[in-house]
Formats: C-alpha cells, structure tokens, sequence
C-alpha cells in the first residue's frame, strides 16, 4: 500500500472516532464532487480563472489558499485555489459548465440566500451578489464561473457597489 493510501486511511479513521455517527467531514478529500473529480494533476482543456470576494458585515471573508487541493488525496479538483486572494482555477481535461455553488461544495462551505461560507445575515438583513458588477438576484449557486468573472457577495451592509476586480496578474 502506498504512503497516500495509508495517510489517507489513518485519516479516516480518526475522522470515524470524532465525528458524530452518520457526520461526514465537510471538507472533499479526493471522492469526486458534484461529478467533478480530483485528479494527480491540473486538467489542460479548459483553463479559466475567476474572482470571488465575501464580506461578513463589511469585513472580508478569506477563501483559503488550496481550496480544492487535499492533502489526504494528493490531488486537484477541477476547481481549486493557489493563494487566499479570491482567485479561482479552473483546469478540466474537458470542457463542462462549472458553477459558483460547485466551488462552494469542493470548499465543504455554505452558500445560499441565508448562509455565505457561515457568514449569515441578521434580522431584516440579506445577502447582495454582484456578478461583473451588475446586481444578480438569482440563486449564486447556479453563477457559471467564465474567464474572468468577478463575483461579490456581500452578507449584511454596508451594501456598496464593489469596485471592478483587475490584478488578474496573467491570470
């Protein structure tokens, strides 16, 4: 058995002694997600990148860096991070609409109208999405993620038009 197989064992055998019977880790650890895979290396079909920003009541919300890149499969998923600056890889060996709430679910994070990565908007209170600077009222799950989208989601005010995203830095 190989040192990945046995890291990954040992994992989930402590999860089965902390967990509560029936919980599962929130975080994927290399099974596939939304029928997006986790492979051994980056996809080369189809390579895009995307801009995400939260913010909690004004405050940012960091997607972390290797978002996406487990260390217990050792792997890739289609949609993953590098650095905890908002940008999103998508590398696919095929071409396929991926989504928002796809990133969301590789994350192991929330998101709906009512919970933003565990960031949740108080009484009277709601969730704003911008997609390219336009208002999206639509559920952010289903934002397809193209070269270079930039996404706001804002929980709770101040509610501000978000300035356009552009350090793409090659990206």
């Amino acid at each position: 058995m190989n040192r990945s197989k046995q890291c990954a064992l040992a994992l989930a055998a402590v999860l089965a002694l902390i967990l509560p019977a029936g919980a599962q880790a929130a975080v994927p650890a290399g099974q596939p997600v939304d029928g997006i895979h986790c492979e051994q290396m980056e996809g080369s079909v189809l390579h895009i990148h995307q801009h995400v920003a939260i913010f909690d009541h004004g405050k940012p919300v960091t997607i972390p860096d290797d978002v996406g890149r487990p260390i217990v499969g050792q792997c890739f998923y289609w949609l993953h991070t590098h650095t905890p600056d908002g940008i999103v890889h998508v590398e696919s060996p095929n071409y396929k609409t991926f989504t928002l709430g796809n990133l969301f679910d590789i994350w192991g994070q929330p998101l709906s109208k009512s919970n933003v990565a565990g960031a949740k908007p108080k009484p009277g209170e709601h969730v704003a999405v911008w997609v390219d600077g336009q208002s999206y009222a639509g559920n952010p799950r289903n934002i397809e993620l193209t070269e270079h989208l930039d996404v706001t989601i804002e929980v709770g005010p101040p509610y501000a038009k978000p300035a356009p995203f552009t350090a793409w830095n090659g990206n």
